[in-house]
């Protein structure tokens, strides 16, 4: 499976490009377009996480309804013109959610946020990042299996399955969707559930940008006054017990009101093991499965009963908006504690063993974040999906992954190759060496994945096949597999 790349048009090209999209959402939608010399093309062309995805357009297409994208979407199909989809923007891949001399469309302006009457549902459009959807629920106590940042969008975080805060009680993100909204290639608007289209609704949960664009995502809703979380954070002499905590955590996950990330974080000569601890409680702290973290000796520690969206606001602040960066995905799997301690101590040091090359190609000054860290999902996450009717995943209960991150932040574009190049080396070395022991797993998060990773072939042959004839039969010209060449494709 690939992530399509933009080639460098030439110049006719390029003019061509820009002026068959352009010129055919402004015969019918010209208030809705915009040419890079107003303000919000200025506005919405820089409006993205990362300096990775910043591009030129020809022009800013923003949508004020799924009727007004379904108009859209017919008027570029018709003109053979390719498009970009931005919601959130926090996919830090070149290309995947932005273009060059093509229409950008951006879903600022589709703005639905709204309980249902009994509260129980949660509707929201694909203009928003968590942030705002956690500040509008706390009102009324309530929360959704939604981003752990703040500032993370809707859209690509529910479209890539969704890891979030209470997966152990109500599985991804995904799962607690019980309807979409989606313009279809050909401009028809469906209502994608459990009774109707199916399949559709099936395949939206981890099959990404394939089939449609979401214009309404709704949600079940969570009870949530306070939690008990922060970050907890030990030095370098205590690495190897943290992650000893890391693996004692992921081989029995028991309490299915918790939820961790620990990463260990290089600073300088040294390193530190910090880990977000989230317990779903108003009123408990210090739980007992959380001792072999809270037992080391912290540095730091931020422990404390807080709201979800307070805490997405804390989280969040470790997001720096306009740097150069990248993630790359990876997986391993297991059943003991043994492996997976071998696993989290394979990947680390191997990890660890790269850092000196990348050091000696770029100034200190001017690496912003260096982290790895890991994601435990087992047993109790996995029931929690299955229960809800499954998703396009493909990820067993009876195993414990461990979903791993590589991030990178870095200032100054001159080292875009230099980083791009040592990430590849260094996902290379750690998938041999997990392959070797036994441990490799094909699954990659999307919500991680790099440029050069394969997501499809994780969910597995069957799933796989399952989505192309589902793409196939609501995508029969195969519109978001050519002319909207970013993101992750499955054919």
């Amino acid at each position: 499976m690939r992530i399509a790349s933009l080639l460098p048009l030439t110049a006719a090209a390029a003019a061509t490009a820009t002026s068959a999209g352009c010129k055919a959402l402004n015969k019918s939608l010209s208030s809705l377009v915009f040419a890079p010399s107003s303000t919000v093309y200025e506005y919405e062309a820089q409006n993205f996480w990362s300096n990775t995805e910043l591009m030129s357009p020809g022009c800013v297409f923003r949508p004020q309804s799924a009727e007004e994208l379904s108009q859209g979407v017919k008027a570029l199909v018709k003109a053979n013109a390719q498009f970009a989809v931005r919601g959130g923007g926090h996919m830090g891949i070149r290309g995947s959610n932005n273009i060059d001399n093509g229409v950008l469309i951006v879903m600022s302006n589709l703005t639905t946020l709204e309980l249902s009457d009994d509260r129980s549902v949660v509707s929201v459009g694909p203009a928003y990042r968590w942030a705002a959807v956690y500040d509008y629920l706390e009102t009324y106590d309530l929360a959704v299996a939604g981003g752990r940042l703040g500032p993370v969008g809707v859209p690509g975080l529910l479209l890539a399955g969704g890891i979030n805060f209470f997966g152990n009680q109500v599985g991804f993100g995904c799962d607690t969707v019980i309807n979409y909204e989606v313009v279809l290639a050909n401009g028809t608007i469906v209502e994608a559930n459990a009774t109707s289209h199916s399949d559709l609704f099936w395949a939206l949960k981890g099959g990404s940008s394939n089939f449609g664009l979401v214009t309404r995502f709704d949600m079940e809703t969570i009870e949530s006054t306070q939690v008990w979380a922060g970050t907890y954070t030990v030095s370098a002499e205590y690495i190897d017990q943290f992650l000893e905590a890391s693996a004692t955590y992921a081989a029995n996950i028991s309490d299915p009101k918790t939820h961790i990330v620990p990463a260990v974080v290089p600073e300088g000569n040294t390193s530190v093991g910090s880990v977000i601890l989230f317990y779903d409680s108003a009123t408990e702290s210090y739980p007992e499965i959380f001792k072999p973290f809270t037992d080391i000796p912290a540095v730091s520690n931020t422990m404390g009963f807080k709201t979800l969206a307070e805490f997405a606001a804390e989280t969040g602040a470790m997001v720096t908006p306009h740097i150069n960066d990248i993630f790359v995905a990876g997986t391993i799997k297991a059943t003991t504690y043994a492996d997976l301690y071998r696993g989290i101590s394979i990947i680390n040091s191997t990890f660890a063993a790269q850092l000196p090359s990348l050091y000696a190609q770029i100034p200190t000054a001017n690496i912003s974040i260096i982290e790895l860290d890991w994601q435990p999902i087992g047993s109790s996450w996995l029931t929690a999906s299955e229960s809800r009717g499954g998703n396009a995943l493909g990820l067993d209960k009876d195993q414990v992954y461990l979903c791993y991150a590589e991030v990178v932040e870095w200032i100054g574009s001159e080292y875009d190759e230099i980083v791009g190049d040592w990430v590849v080396e260094t996902t290379y070395k750690i998938n041999n060496a997990t392959l070797e022991a036994g441990l490799y797993d094909s699954f990659n998060y999307m919500g991680d994945a790099a440029w050069f990773q394969d997501i499809f072939d994780g969910y597995g042959a069957e799933n796989l096949a399952k989505l192309q004839t589902i793409a196939k039969r609501y995508d029969p010209e195969g519109v978001f597999q050519t002319l909207m060449p970013g993101g992750y494709k499955i054919f």
